[in-house]
């Protein structure tokens, strides 16, 4: 007796009965299914599954993606029966059809979250958006300077509001600001081949570590900061580190090591640059300090001994190389690095090493500055560049001979001058310090004070440049628009220092 599936639920036997037409037995259909005329077909490759091609639907394997793919049947008989009548073998898809699945799932939701979502901006866009947050930061100087002078209990709405501006723009700013912000580490990721470099050229064996490169900074700063960090890593493999034999008599490893990192400290960005070699060798610098006529001591602390390194000129090397000798370089990284309203720090230990500390705002559009009052006029000094503010005691002010007016303070004798004498105003009360505010100050290493007439507040301001809008003057670093709508200019404390020496 022979068996055959009549449906897919239930399976009848098909028996012997007495009937007019002819069943025939091929070798392709096992006698299982019968043809329409009452013979099975054997050419039919369907073997009789399907009368005619049905179309992938929507939960198939094929997702309803592809509108055209057919269900083909498995060639061998042996396992058609192990299927159990389950066929769902698909044709492989066209690559119109893959091209068709590319588009519905990208058009997806979830595929559409996953894609970049940055764009790019030019320069000058980010620009003038920094501007125009810079008018705003003004206007809303105005607007708080206005509000001043109403009675708060009558405005309280009104003052309420101003304090959420002044905050909205602050974050406002901020975000502005982080638009130029690009990581450190673009910099960073040149030196090490700086390193093996200059080490190989010397014969040193020197190990770079950089700590802090995710460390974000103006993209502008950036760009000037390249050359002053080349100079400073070249400078501690050639004067720093020792070449191996002279380190291994000292007691130190044979490789050398040089650590540069950057980090963010009181709004600032700070780089630091430090070797475990030789130190810096006092006696030797104030020996080529007076060979080239330079006015030392052997009283000056060592933060005004380190500084002379950056005089034009000046090298403590024996021979002149292609890298050191020259006596250029350290000048212009001090002259590039004040150019960026920063300042640059030496600390070294003799057979220790040193550090070299580069501090730099994180922009140049704003600055943190205290208003200073003088003469009916207000200035601005820059926050980086403030030590401490106090009003002397009667007779805490003093002239010393070949140093001029000199401020005593804990015990320190201190450079001072009257803001207004070096500014070529006419000042009544010159040399008089028992009503005037002092502001120590700190330039290159160096102290000094300078006597104002009033303390007028501690701002951030929006820096405005003089030598694009008017010339450059001597004394002043640029200009800002107050929140009265009044111009202040903001003091180039180096360049004070300077014209201090020459007045006193």
């Amino acid at each position: 007796q022979l068996e055959a599936f009549s449906s897919a639920d239930s399976p009848t036997p098909l028996t012997d009965k007495p009937s007019n037409r002819k069943t025939t037995i091929s070798d392709d259909d096992f006698g299982l299914f019968e043809s329409d005329d009452g013979a099975v077909s054997e050419a039919d490759d369907s073997f009789g599954f399907f009368e005619e091609p049905i179309q992938a639907q929507t939960d198939d394997a094929s997702f309803g993606l592809f509108e055209d793919a057919h269900l083909d049947v498995l060639e061998n008989s042996d396992t058609q029966s192990e299927k159990n009548n389950h066929v769902v073998a698909t044709t492989p898809p066209t690559i119109a059809s893959i091209k068709s699945a590319s588009a519905a799932i990208s058009s997806s939701p979830k595929m559409a979250s996953s894609e970049a979502t940055s764009i790019r901006v030019s320069v000058e866009k980010a620009d003038q958006l920094i501007n125009m947050v810079g008018e705003l930061v003004i206007t809303q100087s105005m607007l708080a300077q206005l509000t001043t002078e109403l009675d708060p209990t009558l405005h309280e709405k009104l003052h309420e509001a101003i304090n959420q501006l002044a905050r909205n723009t602050r974050d406002l700013q901020e975000t502005a600001m982080s638009m130029r912000m690009l990581p450190i580490g673009n910099i960073f990721s040149r030196f090490p081949r700086v390193v093996r470099d200059t080490a190989a050229k010397l014969g040193k064996q020197v190990d770079l570590i950089i700590e802090g490169e995710g460390t974000e900074l103006d993209k502008g700063l950036i760009e000037k900061l390249t050359d002053p960090l080349t100079h400073l890593v070249r400078n501690a493999i050639d004067h720093g580190v020792e070449v191996p034999a002279i380190r291994e008599s000292s007691g130190k490893v044979a490789r050398g090591k040089i650590v540069l990192k950057a980090f963010h400290q009181s709004g600032n960005i700070v780089i630091e640059i430090t070797d475990d070699g030789r130190g810096l060798d006092r006696p030797k610098i104030l020996s080529k300090a007076r060979e080239r006529g330079f006015k030392v001591s052997d009283e000056m602390t060592d933060a005004e001994v380190w500084q002379l390194i950056f005089e034009p000129g000046f090298s403590t090397a024996d021979a002149v190389t292609d890298i050191s000798g020259r006596g250029v370089g350290m000048d212009v990284v001090r002259r590039n690095i004040v150019a960026m309203n920063g300042r640059i720090e030496i600390e070294s230990h003799a057979g220790f090493g040193s550090r070299f500390t580069v501090c730099l705002p994180l922009t140049m559009a704003i600055l943190d500055g205290m208003s200073v009052s003088v003469s009916g006029e207000t200035y601005v000094v820059p926050l980086t560049n403030i030590i401490e503010s106090v009003q002397p005691d009667p007779g805490s002010i003093n002239m010393i001979a070949e140093h001029g007016r000199v401020i005593r303070v804990r015990g320190e004798y201190i450079p001072i001058s009257h803001l207004g004498t070096l500014l070529g105003e006419a000042v009544s009360t010159a040399n008089n310090g028992q009503n005037n505010i002092v502001v120590l100050l700190e330039s290159e290493g160096k102290k000094f004070a300078l006597q104002v007439d009033e303390l007028v507040g501690e701002s951030q301001v929006v820096i405005k440049s003089l030598e694009s809008n008017y010339k450059r003057v001597a004394g002043f670093s640029g200009a800002t628009i107050l929140g009265n709508g009044r111009v202040a200019m903001i003091l180039d404390v180096d360049a004070l220092r300077r014209m201090s020496q020459q007045f006193g």
